[in-house]
């Protein structure tokens, strides 16, 4: 039997709402047939928004949208994305599928799209082809209050009052398709454009730098070194890819080799958080910068027949054990990580949501953030699980995966991963602090390579989990293989 501890009397730090984040780019049908369908489309729409896709990310809570890019956003230019969409430029999308981009969903759709889903917007700018005047004129016409040839085009577009913006990058992988920049030229970059990313009126703009590819340190030391005051906080970018970048391995047909390489390289999110924070409070001992882990999430071959460069992929119960141990891994360094953005939100890389015309379904990492969601906000506790290796010759992971908090009603939430394939686990709680009356849990299991299609759905979803025993102490769970269990204890 597995011995768990939760502390709910030795409270951590608060879990922002949004680590819970989403990233949505211009890349194959994530804006264009996921989130925007246009106001003509016979798929029902508000404002060429679709209404079904608005629904299922606000019960889930979703906190924060990152958009336009990725890859993209350092060669978008806003200006071409405003206005009467018959006269918005056209180009070429170079980065993703080489595809015709018309421009009809730009900063006013994004903005409103933010609106219906009653999330924060964060906006990733043009540092690497864009000028400094295009930057600061994007700022003037999303915030600025006042007189001024920006909020005057704003108005004229059809938007009097100026937008809430809190969050804005500057730049993209400038290391890589943002740029090809050294460490020392993006740092210096950096201070002349955020110099012009600007506070108007009650708007208080949260300024994030450009940060490392995976566990480039010297990329972090460098840029922080150099730009460190000027920043709120750094982003990172890790995925989880089973085989190698030029050859990722299948979605769904996979080895259970592959699922504890998968499961093994995802469990990497913990070792860099803690060193590039590490490094970050070297320069910053006041702990005033935060960690931005913007783009995270599994990485595989597209799926055989459709456009490489679209990034379509299947979404199974491995990607539910993947969602759920980041999430976990955030939860526990939420004294550091202020927020992150799975990639991507709708049909491209570990998404949360498919469609297809019409057709639209919940993918497993859909549910595991619905599971997820009650940690929002609410304090991490104190929490330790004893565990056992499994895996193969070379791949072993730790049995069990775990996170705990406390929300403002004084309930506590624990998630739960089972990463063995074929072991369930008795895990005997005890909960400090609290005594457990009222339990009751979620579970989403299968096999391992379990997936939901416009076919069948509701293959896999969560259900009522019933193997939870309370005791003199607290808890005994019983947790099945490939599983990810949510509890409440009120």
């Amino acid at each position: 039997m597995a011995k768990y501890v939760i502390n709910t009397l030795n409270r951590k730090s608060k879990i922002n709402r949004e680590i819970y984040g989403h990233f949505s780019e211009h890349l194959g049908r994530c804006i264009y047939g996921g989130f925007y369908v246009g106001e003509n489309s016979p798929i029902p729409n508000t404002k060429g928004i679709r209404n079904d896709v608005v629904e299922a990310l606000k019960k889930i809570r979703i906190p924060v949208l990152r958009w336009p890019g990725g890859c993209f956003a350092d060669e978008y230019h806003w200006m071409d994305g405003i206005g009467p969409k018959e006269q918005r430029k056209k180009m070429i999308n170079t980065h993703w599928g080489g595809v015709v981009e018309d421009n009809s969903f730009g900063t006013d759709e994004f903005m409103e799209l933010c609106r219906q889903l009653e999330c924060e917007p964060y906006i990733n700018g043009n540092l690497g082809s864009g000028t400094v005047k295009e930057m600061q004129d994007w700022i003037e016409y999303l915030t600025f209050d006042g007189i001024s040839p920006m909020s005057e085009l704003r108005a004229k577009n059809g938007r009097k009052e100026p937008y809430r913006l809190k969050y804005f990058c500057i730049g993209n992988e400038n290391w890589g398709c943002g740029g090809n920049m050294r460490p020392e030229f993006y740092a210096d970059m950096y201070r002349r454009y955020q110099t012009y990313v600007r506070n108007y009126g009650n708007n208080k703009i949260y300024k994030i730098a450009c940060g490392p590819n995976s566990d480039d340190y010297n990329w972090t030391e460098t840029v922080v070194k150099i730009a460190g005051r000027f920043m709120d906080a750094i982003s990172l970018h890790y995925y989880t890819v089973p085989g190698t970048w030029h050859s990722k391995g299948s979605s769904t047909k996979f080895t259970e080799e592959e699922w504890y390489i998968t499961l093994f390289k995802t469990l990497k999110m913990d070792e860099l958080i803690t060193k590039h924070t590490a490094i970050i409070r070297r320069y910053d001992p006041d702990n005033r910068i935060g960690l931005v882990v913007d783009e995270w999430g599994t990485w595989y071959d597209v799926e055989p027949g459709t456009n490489p460069g679209f990034l379509y992929q299947q979404n199974t119960m491995r990607d539910a054990l993947v969602a759920g141990i980041n999430l976990n891994i955030f939860n526990k360094h939420s004294d550091k990580v202020v927020m992150a953005n799975l990639a991507q939100t709708i049909n491209v890389l570990q998404a949360v949501i498919l469609t297809e015309g019409e057709k639209m379904l919940l993918t497993p990492t859909y549910h595991v953030f619905d599971m997820y969601k009650e940690h929002q906000g609410a304090e991490l506790v104190e929490s330790f699980i004893e565990t056992e290796k499994v895996g193969t010759d070379k791949y072993t992971v730790p049995n069990l995966h775990e996170s705990a908090s406390v929300n403002a009603d004084g309930k506590l939430h624990i998630t739960l991963c089972n990463l063995s394939l074929s072991e369930s686990y008795r895990v005997e709680t005890e909960i400090i602090g609290k005594k457990a009356e009222n339990v009751t849990g979620r579970i989403l299991t299968g096999k391992m390579n379990d997936h939901n299609t416009f076919d069948a759905p509701e293959t896999v979803k969560p259900q009522t989990f019933d193997k939870i025993s309370v005791t003199q102490n607290g808890l005994v769970i019983e947790i099945p293989p490939v599983s990810v269990v949510s509890i409440t204890v009120d």
